[in-house]
């Protein structure tokens, strides 16, 4: 049975229809072709309560929810705020994998202020708002997804190496 993912671009631009969402659609392609099934792929304003308000909501009904955009240093860039406002849990190691991996192809990649963390059951994860750097995120830490959904889920029995 497939995972269940939802999608939020955050993007004033997008929001209000000057720019096409393209970071969207390329996570949804990632997604669908690894075995998720997308319940929702919403776009709204940068907006720290807007953002809060939306990632709860998608929480209920998806185990995998992916934002994009806002995680840089601008003064609309509050993804990661809004983020840890809601989450229960933050997986800094995943963040900084993120950022490992990216520096493989920007230098620009430390000034991602992207967070993943847990808010119940389902994983919250922040990629850039840039599609390539957004699909090159969202695959350098993919593989651990399952593994933390067990783990919410209370799946917690290691199995033996040798097995």
């Amino acid at each position: 049975m497939p995972v269940t993912a939802a999608i939020l671009t955050i993007s004033d631009s997008c929001a209000n229809g000057t720019r096409q969402d393209l970071s969207g659609p390329a996570l949804k392609h990632v997604l669908e072709t690894t075995g998720f099934e997308i319940v929702s792929q919403e776009v709204v304003p940068d907006g720290r309560k807007v953002i809060s308000t939306k990632i709860r909501d998608l929480a209920k009904i998806a185990r995998f929810v992916v934002t994009t955009g806002g995680t840089g240093i601008s003064d609309r860039d509050v993804t990661p705020e809004a983020t840890r406002d809601v989450c229960e849990r933050l997986l800094d190691g995943v963040s900084e994998l993120m950022r490992s991996e990216g520096l493989k192809q920007t230098p620009f990649a430390p000034l991602s202020r992207a967070l993943c963390g847990t808010l119940g059951h389902s994983l919250i994860l922040n990629v850039p708002g840039n599609p390539k750097g957004a699909e090159q995120s969202l695959k350098a830490v993919l593989h651990l997804v399952p593994h933390v959904l067990e783990l919410l889920e209370g799946k917690t029995e290691h199995k033996s190496a040798h097995t």
